[in-house]
Formats: C-alpha cells, sequence, structure tokens
C-alpha cells in the first residue's frame, strides 16, 4: 500500500511506536520498584498492599493489552485491500484500561497526601455524590467511543456540526445488518453517537455544576467541580 515510503518516513512511524513501547515500560518501572521498595521497608499498610497489587497488576495487563492490540494491525487480511489498521476494539479496550489505571492511580495518590474530609450525609450530598459517579461512568463511556471513531477512521466520514452533511440524521446510520453492528463497526453510526455521548457528558458536567452551588461545600471539593466544568468545556 505504502510502496514509496521513503527511509525516513518509515522511521518517524517506527521510532513512535519505539517510544510509546519505552514510555510505557518506563511507566511500568516507575510503579513495580519503588512499589517493591515500600513493600520491603514495610511502609505499606495492609489495604495499600491489595491496591498496590492490583495497580502493578494493570501495568502489565495494560502492557499485554497494548500488545494484543498492535498485533491486529499486522494479520494479513485477504479479503480487503484497505489501509491496515488495528481492531478498534482492542483499541477501546487498551484506552479504557489506561483511564482506569490513571484514574486508580491519582485517587489512591490524592487519598494518601489529602485527609478526608468529614461531611455531615445529608441528602443533597448523597445526590451530588450519585450524580458524580453518572457523570463519571458517562464520561469513560464517552472516551471509549472516541477509541472506535479513531479505530475506524470515522472523523473523516463527515466534518460538519451539529449537523452531519446536510442532516441532523444521516441515511447511513443504520446500514449495517444486524443492527447492533452499526453501534461498533459503521463508522457514521460510531461518529453520530461519539456526538451525542460528547454533548450529553458536557450537560452532564454542567449540571452537576449548578447542583453543587447549591450546597455548602469545602474549598477543595468546590475547585474540583469547577475545574471539571472548565476541562470539559475546553475538551
Amino acid at each position: 500500500l505504502n510502496h514509496d515510503m521513503t527511509l525516513p518516513e518509515f522511521k518517524f512511524i517506527w521510532y513512535m511506536e519505539y517510544s510509546h513501547r519505552m514510555w510505557g515500560r518506563a511507566v511500568g518501572l516507575a510503579y513495580i520498584l519503588p512499589a517493591a521498595y515500600f513493600w520491603r521497608r514495610g511502609w505499606l499498610s495492609r489495604p495499600l498492599k491489595g491496591r498496590v497489587l492490583a495497580l502493578c497488576g494493570l501495568v502489565c495487563f495494560q502492557g499485554l493489552l497494548g500488545w494484543y492490540m498492535v498485533k491486529s494491525g499486522l494479520e494479513e487480511k485477504p479479503d480487503s485491500y484497505d489501509i491496515p489498521r488495528v481492531s478498534q476494539y482492542r483499541l477501546a479496550a487498551h484506552l479504557g484500561s489506561a483511564l482506569v489505571l490513571y484514574s486508580a492511580s491519582l485517587w489512591t495518590g490524592l487519598s494518601l497526601l489529602l485527609p478526608q474530609h468529614k461531611l455531615p450525609e445529608t441528602k443533597q450530598l448523597l445526590r451530588l455524590r450519585q450524580y458524580a459517579h453518572g457523570t463519571t461512568a458517562l464520561i469513560f463511556l464517552t472516551a471509549l467511543s472516541g477509541a472506535f471513531v479513531a479505530g475506524l477512521d470515522a472523523g473523516l466520514v463527515y466534518n460538519s456540526f451539529p449537523k452531519m452533511g446536510e442532516r441532523w440524521i444521516p441515511d447511513d446510520l443504520l446500514a449495517f445488518s444486524p443492527m447492533l453492528r452499526n453501534i461498533f463497526e459503521n463508522p457514521t453510526t460510531v461518529q453520530f453517537d461519539h456526538r451525542i455521548l460528547g454533548i450529553a457528558s458536557v450537560t452532564a458536567v454542567t449540571a452537576l455544576y449548578l447542583f453543587s452551588r447549591k450546597i455548602p461545600l469545602p474549598r477543595r471539593t468546590r475547585m474540583a467541580v469547577t475545574s471539571l466544568l472548565a476541562v470539559a468545556c475546553m475538551q
């Protein structure tokens, strides 16, 4: 397919992949070596040991999943002459695993560095917490849908917003059969879903922010909610 590729062009994509792998291995060492040292010194509590083991296991799983993903892009497909690409399913799994690893690492670090606020368990606070959890799940789903967009090059199908071409709902939204395939394999549907989920995520974050303004919260929590809104708008 790329018979006219020059050696410098090949080196560019090769070093992109090589750097990503080396960076991933450096991340693995940054987890495992300090964890082994702290464990040996007896600085880890019993609950923290379980969490550290889980994080280190997730790092190793993430590397394995990355190899499994790349492997799908190197397989010969005799019935296809399309651009070589990795499986969108494996790409979404790799991204999802990375997000879980990052979030768990950040949560663990912050829980050790910052003392937990003892707040009265009011009805409003419980609702805010539930809504925050739901918003988190929606954002995670939106990110995973972005991996399907990338894996299928679905971003190239329509480049107008808010309409897709001349329509709000494109004609080929359900072109594949059976219908369920469209959600994961039809580039038009994948881009449409990602748009809807993205709008829903920004709406949910905005609602979370507005609801939080009605509740007396610690300064740190208020800063977190405000930062979330700012990042959502920027995204």
